[in-house]
């Protein structure tokens, strides 16, 4: 672990020596050069997640978004089928849809009204008779991306040689269907999002999902604002039972509190918190049973857990946390909160009770995500400096062993999650 970075050859090291078991470059944070890079070999090569299937709930329905830097259109046709599509017209390149959101017949170009269908055919153009001879329309479809999904998570890719999207998620789809489970026993679905940006490299993200070092710091003013009993769950710093694993192929799953990492697993032992007998109440009211009350009341915080997706979404608990990188020195961020979706009078009460919740740690005026946003921020102000200086992640190095399941694994406040990122960085701009 001897092996330094130095002033003298710091920019002459190849992307693929930037990253060491225990620690990476500080540059990797600030050279645009490797930024470009990561967008071709990165978010251009490999599984980006692009929408929840809720999002998309009849044909019609569509989502602008992007993969990397790449604008794009998620559309569901009138067969059901899941489209993604570059947000470009084959004509003189114009954006085809600016909404976010939206239900449509079709897409149709505002400079010279090409239109195109929910699966990307060209369907028609004006005066098409200057045409005749000079080109074939069906070969002037929107340029489509290769489009899988798992668990309700649409994920697309630009590379057509990428392998099955259950193979690159791998033992990750254990944790998706146990983050699900947070419905209550009613699917899951997308409830309200905001968006914001942080003068960062997109890595710097990446890293925190799985940081739970960084917690009691950085969000003592969360737990001060919060109820005895929450607080006391997310007292995890010393719990040895609290854990983190690398899961293959950059992912990682943070246990924060191990005994809600599967709501289905519930023995009844545990007690509901006071703060809820309002919504267990209203929940009863319209006649629940006990089991089914209990099953929401105890989802309401969410899972147990904070999954990371490489390369650009995390399932953080209750929501999803999306990064899109736009620079090397700036990122922004979706955060996607969710509840479960079923008869309005049982799951109004419950999805308002946890967009309080996420109001009240990732909202824009919470107490977590500022907090957060600042961090990132300095991070990437204090890497300006020193470059030859690395950014150490070897916590837990020496105490990191196998699981059962044979995933690498160390304490929560380890930095596994962070070296499973950076070996599927370095392996992906290692690759030619």
């Amino acid at each position: 672990m001897a092996t330094e970075f130095t002033a003298e050859t710091i920019y002459d090291l190849p992307p693929s020596d930037l990253v060491l078991p225990d620690r990476v470059a500080g540059r990797m944070y600030t050279d645009p050069a490797i930024f470009e890079l990561e967008m071709t070999k990165i978010f251009e090569r490999t599984w980006v997640w692009v929408a929840h299937e809720s999002e998309l709930p009849r044909g019609g329905s569509f989502k602008s978004t992007f993969v990397g830097r790449q604008p794009v259109i998620v559309t569901k046709d009138r067969k059901g089928n899941i489209h993604t599509m570059v947000n470009r017209c084959r004509h003189r390149g114009a954006s085809l849809c600016e909404k976010r959101s939206g239900h449509v017949n079709g897409f149709t170009c505002p400079y010279h009204a090409w239109s195109y269908g929910l699966d990307g055919q060209l369907r028609g153009i004006p005066y098409p008779d200057a045409y005749e001879g000079v080109m074939d329309k069906s070969a002037l479809s929107l340029k489509k991306l290769r489009t899988e999904s798992y668990g309700g998570m649409i994920f697309a890719t630009f590379n057509e040689d990428a392998g099955p999207l259950e193979d690159f998620l791998g033992d990750v789809r254990l944790w998706i269907d146990r983050f699900m489970a947070q419905g209550g026993g009613y699917p899951i679905k997308v409830i309200g999002t905001h968006r914001f940006k942080f003068k960062g490299n997109w890595k710097i993200q990446l890293e925190n999902t799985t940081d739970g070092y960084h917690f009691p710091i950085v969000h003592r003013s969360w737990m001060a604002s919060v109820d005895a009993e929450t607080a006391e769950m997310m007292s995890f710093m010393t719990d040895p039972t609290a854990l983190t694993h690398d899961l293959g192929n950059g992912h990682s799953v943070m246990q924060m509190v191990p005994e809600h990492s599967d709501l289905n697993d519930d023995d009844g032992s545990e007690p509901l918190q006071p703060r809820f007998d309002g919504l267990a109440a209203e929940l009863k009211a319209q006649g629940l049973n006990d089991a089914a009350i209990r099953k929401l009341v105890r989802a309401v915080h969410g899972t147990g857990f904070n999954l990371n997706l490489f390369p650009n979404v995390s399932m953080s608990s209750s929501f999803f946390r999306v990064l899109r990188p736009v620079s090397v020195d700036e990122t922004h961020i979706e955060h996607v909160a969710l509840g479960p979706d079923g008869p309005a009078e049982i799951v109004d009460p419950v999805n308002r009770t946890r967009l309080r919740a996420h109001e009240h740690f990732q909202g824009p005026f919470g107490f977590g995500t500022p907090d957060d946003s600042e961090g990132w921020d300095r991070v990437q102000r204090g890497a300006q400096g020193a470059p030859e200086m690395p950014i150490m992640v070897n916590r837990g190095l020496a105490r990191e062993k196998a699981s059962p399941e044979g995933w690498p694994t160390s304490h929560v406040t380890d930095e596994t999650g962070m070296r499973a990122a950076y070996d599927q960085w370095k392996q992906m701009m290692s690759d030619d």
